[in-house]
């Protein structure tokens, strides 16, 4: 691929919403040849993988991929055959390498996402301007709202986990460190502090645009009912979570602005933005959805999926192409009011629970992806999941990584859980090693890390 400036890439996308149906069909597969024709010829694995695909496939001909797969390939996987996982790992150890380049080059961001096994992608200059280019052009899904955002000083600022290679995190601290003069637009408070050190700094900070992960944000409703947090926002945004219509609707009650979402991940940035009807539209003129069963067959519109297989058109130095993700989603293709000819997504509502402790009668609650920031950083866990109980009881579960003893990791994360949750004003709590390992729900298939068992019917 071409390298590709944010200008240009915002080009690309605008004129890409102007073409006729059969000009974006081309297109698209267009990319799709040029990707898979490229990862054929510099990965090591695609090159194995696609032996048996013929030069004039189809998209179903190409084999599916998935997460834990390509992280035991790593190294073939990703096309720059300068690169390697302990290239990327050994950058990670130090936190303030965060939104800085490896090798000048490349962006680092890491998640875990619903299967609970761990991911590191990288992403070149040309692959995160495609992601800012389509930020850019379709973020809002009214205009009015970013008139408004503009009119009252493009001030932003959002609640997320700032210890960790986060999409969101990495990509917000990347522009800041490019762009210094930003700071007085942009920031980040810390999904991990205090929440009475997030409400002083959004009262600081005043944001015009305020952003975060739902379950911190719900923390905030409260604060503005008792007169603690004093913000105006015009508009809310949030992301990397599921928002469910009633926390949507609070949220818009509480601060007095319109809110909206969009469908996210690591592997593929925004796959799909939200529309004026809360229809996610997928971008796909950079993103390839097909919502599968469980054998990986084609779900027909209007059909639950069991999970997608996603085609990321653009990132050309760690393709993924036709990569398995845990979403179930509904697809349409029937014309959506808004007037977007993009098909469009409904998502089954899914996220960790907000946990609930107490101290001296009162009760504090914490966000779920806060303790999920405090051990991931743990690196001697391979995959972990936490429960939590009345009284102060945590439950851990933790498959270790090879070669570590299961008690020590333990006790590593103990320690860290501990000192996390004293900075939450919580300084008395219990935290056990479960025998069980880390597992998904036997129904959905789906994969909690933080479960509040005072709001389960049934333990997983």
């Amino acid at each position: 691929m071409k390298k590709t400036g944010i200008l240009k890439a915002m080009k690309l996308c605008k004129d890409y919403e102007k073409m006729s149906t059969e000009k974006k069909q081309k297109l698209r597969e267009e990319r799709l040849n040029e990707i898979v024709k490229h990862a054929r010829e510099n990965s090591p694995y695609y090159k194995k993988l696609y032996q048996d695909v013929p030069e004039d496939f189809k998209l179903s001909d190409l084999p599916s991929v998935d997460k834990r797969t390509l992280m035991e390939n790593w190294n073939d996987w990703v096309c720059d055959r300068n690169l390697t996982l302990a290239d990327v790992e050994k950058f990670m150890e130090d936190m303030d390498n965060i939104g800085r380049k490896l090798k000048d080059k490349y962006l680092v961001f890491t998640t875990s996402g619903s299967t609970g096994n761990p991911l590191v992608s990288v992403y070149d200059k040309t692959a995160n301007n495609i992601m800012g280019g389509i930020g850019a052009c379709r973020s809002y899904a009214r205009k009015e709202d970013l008139k408004a955002f503009i009119k009252r000083g493009k001030r932003s600022m959002a609640v997320f986990a700032d210890e960790g290679f986060y999409l969101g995190n990495s990509s917000i601290r990347s522009r800041l460190l490019s762009m210094p003069w930003k700071k007085k637009q942009m920031a980040i408070s810390s999904a991990l502090y205090p929440i009475s050190k997030i409400v002083q700094q959004l009262n600081e900070f005043q944001p015009v645009m305020l952003g975060g992960y739902p379950s911190n944000l719900e923390l905030l409703i409260d604060e503005a009912k008792e007169g603690r947090l004093q913000i105006s926002p015009v508009i809310i945004m949030t992301g990397g979570e599921y928002l469910s219509d009633e926390l949507r609707a609070r949220l818009a009650d509480t601060f007095h602005c319109y809110v909206q979402t969009s469908y996210s991940c690591t592997e593929g940035g925004t796959v799909a933005c939200e529309c004026r009807q809360q229809h996610f539209h997928v971008n796909d003129d950079w993103l390839i959805v097909e919502p599968v069963d469980v054998k990986g067959n084609p779900v027909p519109d209007g059909v639950l999926s069991d999970k997608i297989y996603l085609t990321n058109l653009y990132n050309y130095t760690q393709p993924y192409i036709r990569y398995e993700v845990t979403d179930r989603v509904i697809m349409h293709h029937e014309p959506c009011a808004c007037g977007n000819p993009a098909p469009w997504l409904e998502l089954e509502g899914r996220c960790d629970d907000v946990t609930t402790f107490m101290k001296e009668g009162k009760e504090i609650k914490v966000a779920p992806l806060s303790i999920y920031a405090v051990l991931k950083e743990v690196h001697t866990i391979r995959r972990f999941q936490v429960l939590v109980y009345p009284d102060n009881q945590m439950e851990l579960r933790i498959e270790e990584k090879e070669g570590g003893k299961k008690e020590a990791v333990f006790e590593e994360a103990k320690a860290c859980l501990e000192k996390f949750m004293a900075t939450q004003g919580v300084e008395s709590v219990t935290i056990t090693l479960s025998e069980d390992k880390p597992r998904q729900n036997q129904n959905s298939g789906k994969f909690k890390h933080i479960i509040n068992v005072q709001s389960e019917t049934k333990v997983l």
